[in-house]
């Protein structure tokens, strides 16, 4: 599924259940009314119980490799450090690589520079709106400069 949906009959869809609801959409609302095979949503779900729950399983696991994170002490303060990241490259696997492997890369951490400055493109035209950002996306304009 692409990061984005654009399908006018979906975008119709989920902002008529969110008025329905007062304007607060919860995800089993959505899973609701997809339920039925005439749904424009019902493409986007697995109905297939053992599937789905495969599916879930994974999406467990990569929750799990994304929130691990070890303490280390250096100079007397404690930090906390993720252990796995997830580069654009091993995605179509799925994959998660040891940050620290990864640092000591030149490729993989340039790979990695490159994944953040995505992310911070992709924050920058989230929070557009938001002026109250205004000085951390001069912030960000100057890092991508500089990239």
């Amino acid at each position: 599924m692409s990061r984005y949906t654009r399908n006018p009959k979906t975008i119709a869809a989920l902002k008529g259940l969110s008025k329905k609801h007062g304007g607060l959409l919860l995800p089993e609302v959505v899973v609701d009314a997809a339920r039925p095979a005439s749904s424009p949503l019902h493409g986007y779900f697995t109905w297939d119980d053992s599937e789905a729950a495969q599916k879930h399983r994974l999406w467990e696991a990569r929750q799990l490799l994304r929130v691990t994170v070890e303490y280390i002490t250096h100079g007397g303060k404690e930090r906390s450090y993720q252990v796995f990241c997830s580069l654009t490259s091993d995605r179509e696997e799925g994959g998660y690589r040891m940050v620290a492997a990864v640092m000591s890369n030149a490729q993989l951490r340039a790979q990695l520079l490159e994944d953040a400055h995505e992310e911070m493109r992709v924050f920058q035209k989230k929070y557009h709106a938001l002026t109250e950002l205004a000085e951390v996306f001069e912030a960000i304009r100057r890092a991508l400069k500089r990239a």
